[in-house]
């Protein structure tokens, strides 16, 4: 498919809440409200690669974008929008990647570096040198009382759980891996060491209670969420059997939803049941409904031999046309075994035969000026994907609303069945760079 993009766009993001959308385009910079939508600030100063908003504040974070004269990567600036006053202004050592927010802290994100600063007095507070990490893979929490940072770790952990030292392992030569670093910017420590994924990381998202942390390979085909900061793994789900890269996540408001978009056309939401308590008694373990492999899971589903049974035994099998046979006969007999004994057997077994899948889904519109694209190496800019909380539907609507924006420079508003799940409905649409956005409802 060939890639298709809003050549004027630049950068759009959901602020923290939801409620708000900034857009960099190569002219400056706008803030659009998502219900009812409509365009509340424009500034046409220049070529923004990075516009993100502090929640519902005046307070803005811009970076220049790197392709534009007169636009330096390297400048932060922080403006009031109300007062229409410069803040103060930084200067770093190598391009600006990714800037996130809460109300206490404000972290910069180069490719080889963290910088954390306290957001009141815009004093610095820690640097932090990380692998390579020119994606900018790297999720801040929004709770600001609960506020922890992951990132990529330069260095293979030797369990899930480390004891947590005053600063991170750190090497400019050592590639990033499967491995997330929770970094505490509170006290300024590492928290813990998550063993998350043997491949690299593609995508990293945080729960607005900063309590849940989700994360995603490059392999893009098994989702994991952990508790913060103890470091549990809660859910494993599995987005699909083909590999596809993961562009961005999206807990909703209470953390009962994870949203999954990735370079195929479809965003995927699961459902996360009842969490498990913390302990090691049998009877917590039995009451949780989607709990990953803990004891059993000694081989990663992402290498493709667990997961399902029919990739076990398609890899072991060279006949197609045997392998066409086993397939057929390998699902009967695993869904035989789950539904005759799954009753003897313990959860954490019978997952492996039944990964937990998406519990409802929607797909982007794909034809005309509407059809999904892909920028390479932008993976921040992809897909914005957001649910909406009570106070942001629309007047005429009962459900609850995912949210998405698209590289192509449009705002998709669907609704989604919180009981049965399924395919959610697209009930409106908007243009986020035109002038005059039409909408359809």
């Amino acid at each position: 498919m060939a890639e298709r993009t809003n050549p004027n766009m630049l950068f759009a993001n959901f602020n923290q809440d939801y409620s708000c959308i900034s857009v960099g385009t190569r002219k400056g910079y706008s803030i659009t409200n998502c219900d009812p939508f409509g365009r509340v600030y424009t500034m046409n100063d220049g070529a923004r690669g990075i516009v993100e908003m502090l929640f519902c504040t005046s307070l803005i974070a811009l970076v220049g974008a790197a392709d534009q004269p007169q636009s330096s990567p390297r400048k932060l600036q922080i403006v009031n929008t109300k007062r229409q006053s410069m803040i103060c202004e930084l200067l770093f050592p190598s391009s600006i990647l990714a800037v996130k927010l809460n109300r206490k802290t404000l972290v910069i994100v180069l490719e080889t570096e963290i910088y954390i600063y306290d957001i009141s007095n815009m004093r610095l507070l820690h640097v932090i040198e990380t692998a390579p990490n020119p994606d900018a893979i790297c999720a801040l929490s929004p709770n600001a009382e609960n506020s922890y940072l992951a990132y990529p770790s330069p260095i293979p952990s030797p369990s899930t759980s480390a004891a947590a030292s005053t600063s991170p392992p750190t090497s400019l030569q050592q590639p990033a891996t499967g491995d997330v670093l929770l970094f505490s910017t509170t006290t300024l420590t590492l928290t813990n060491i998550i063993r998350a994924h043997k491949s690299p990381l593609s995508a990293l998202a945080i729960s607005p209670s900063g309590t849940l942390l989700a994360t995603s390979s490059d392999k893009g085909t098994v989702i994991r969420v952990w508790s913060i900061p103890g470091a549990e793994r809660l859910w494993q789900f599995r987005r699909g059997t083909r590999e596809a890269r993961i562009y961005s996540m999206s807990f909703n408001a209470v953390g009962s939803l994870l949203a999954v978009s990735s370079a195929h056309d479809t965003v995927h939401i699961f459902k996360l049941g009842p969490r498990q308590n913390s302990g090691n008694s049998t009877g917590n373990k039995k009451d949780r409904p989607s709990s990953p492999m803990e004891s059993v899971d000694s081989r990663d589903p992402e290498d493709g031999r667990t997961g399902d049974y029919d990739s076990f035994v398609d890899e072991r099998k060279k006949s197609s046309t045997m392998s066409s046979v086993l397939r057929r006969r390998s699902l009967h007999l695993t869904k035989s075994i789950s539904s005759s004994v799954g009753g003897y057997l313990p959860n954490t077994l019978t997952e492996i035969w039944e990964p937990a899948r998406d519990f409802a889904f929607l797909r982007l519109p794909t034809s005309g000026a509407r059809s999904r694209s892909t920028l390479a190496g932008r993976s921040w800019f992809d897909y914005g994907i957001s649910f909406a909380s009570m106070r942001f539907l629309s007047v005429c609507s009962t459900l609850p609303q995912v949210m998405v924006i698209s590289s192509e420079g449009y705002f998709y508003a669907y609704n989604i069945d919180l009981e049965n799940g399924g395919e959610c409905t697209l009930m409106r649409q908007y243009s986020l760079v035109d002038a005059d956005p039409s909408g359809m409802d």
